[in-house]
């Protein structure tokens, strides 16, 4: 277990898409993610957001994720 603000949050909005949301805030159905390559690389595979948010998750999210972590790892 993690804390929750440790966590990338992916949104389903209303509208049936995906969002990356940085403030955790937005409304929607929400997946949290931890900020790990290898946890991305296993959700991917195994497409573990799209089985929590109902929705196909594109492209573009996935490569938000990965920039989000990558930042986040210089970061530390």
């Amino acid at each position: 277990m993690k804390e929750k603000r440790s966590l990338i949050r992916i949104v389903r909005t209303d509208d049936g898409s995906c969002r990356f949301d940085p403030t955790g805030k937005m409304n929607g159905r929400g997946a949290y993610l931890c900020p790990d390559p290898e946890c991305l690389k296993k959700a991917v595979k195994s497409r573990a957001l799209e089985r929590a948010l109902e929705v196909k998750v594109g492209d573009e999210v996935f490569e938000r994720l990965k920039s989000e972590i990558e930042g986040r790892e210089a970061g530390a």
